[in-house]
């Protein structure tokens, strides 16, 4: 009987080792600019960010999540911020919230507009699908070999990592939003002369913020759990304080760093996601806003009396 084992075995690893070879040394000037603009925003907000004060921080972080999502999440941001600097690990957290921002910046500079693009495409989205399948089925650590070779080691590096994890639930989130607007809006802006620029910035965006506000959630949620992960390879931040602390079998340095990532984590969430609620009730509203104006054009047209010459003729 034929076993497993007795078939030829393809070198796949092989091909993909010479591959990814190939890219890092063919391809460096073309990586070397990939790597620039991220390591310039992602060193202008961690400055930003360790420059600020402590208690210029708690009340800039307290009145953002106060205007966006309500007095207890910004009482529950500000506690969140007093236990990580009481734990000892505040400027380690202003790096993993450099690290996010960062991520957030360039996710949304890269999956919105892929995003709009497969929803106004169903040819594109056909060949996004499949990838953004395997990005977000491809374990998280299989993303740190590809970007050692080709960007190196570091907290630069890290970032790369972390925004090509993070981007695919942009895109999704997106595409979902935009194709989910209700037909008959549509087909109102068209009726009402509204072309393809027009449909898309003053209908189909307006009423896909919520969703695309959804999708902004989950990349936060996904940037800091790579943003944990990306430590093995020398990105600095909470990640690395967790890493140490498994590295020394020190159970209580690593738990300092969970909880302070735990906390990070639960104040971004919670903010993003009142968002997105808060944006889904304005799309409601604006929805209904339509519909009643789509209904009373239709009644006028309807009710409007015959023109003089019509009513002559059939007299």
């Amino acid at each position: 009987m034929i076993k497993a084992d007795d078939l030829a075995i393809f070198p796949v690893d092989q091909w993909i080792q010479d591959g990814v070879r190939w890219l890092a040394l063919n391809l460096r000037p073309l990586f070397q600019a990939i790597k620039w603009p991220v390591e310039s925003l992602l060193g202008f907000n961690d400055w930003v960010l360790h420059a600020i004060p402590f208690p210029v921080m708690l009340l800039l972080i307290g009145l953002i999540a106060w205007r966006s999502a309500g007095r207890g999440v910004a009482a529950f941001s500000v506690v969140s911020l007093v236990v990580i600097a009481m734990l000892g690990v505040w400027t380690e957290a202003m790096t993993t919230l450099s690290l996010i921002t960062t991520a957030i910046v360039f996710c949304a500079v890269i999956g919105i507009p892929i995003g709009i693009l497969c929803a106004r495409s169903d040819r594109v989205w056909n060949v996004v699908r499949p990838i953004l399948d395997i990005m977000q089925t491809t374990p998280t650590f299989v993303y740190l070999v590809p970007v050692v070779m080709l960007f190196g080691v570091g907290t630069v590096p890290g970032e790369v990592a972390v925004v090509t994890a993070a981007a695919p639930p942009l895109i999704r989130f997106t595409n979902l939003g935009i194709r989910m607007v209700e037909h008959e809006i549509v087909e109102a802006g068209l009726a009402f002369g509204a072309d393809s620029r027009q449909l898309l910035w003053e209908i189909q965006l307006p009423l896909a913020i919520p969703s695309i506000l959804g999708g902004l959630n989950q990349t936060v949620l996904t940037a800091m759990v790579m943003s944990v992960v990306v430590a093995m390879i020398g990105a600095e931040g909470l990640g690395l304080v967790v890493l140490q602390g498994l590295g020394r079998l020190d159970v209580g340095r690593a738990a300092i760093g969970g909880i302070a990532i735990v906390l990070l984590a639960m104040m971004l969430d919670r903010i993003t996601q009142k968002l997105a609620e808060t944006k889904r009730d304005q799309r409601t509203s604006l929805f209904q806003a339509l519909m009643r104006f789509l209904r009373g054009s239709c009644r006028e047209e309807i009710t409007a009396p015959a023109p003089p010459e019509a009513g002559r003729q059939a007299a």
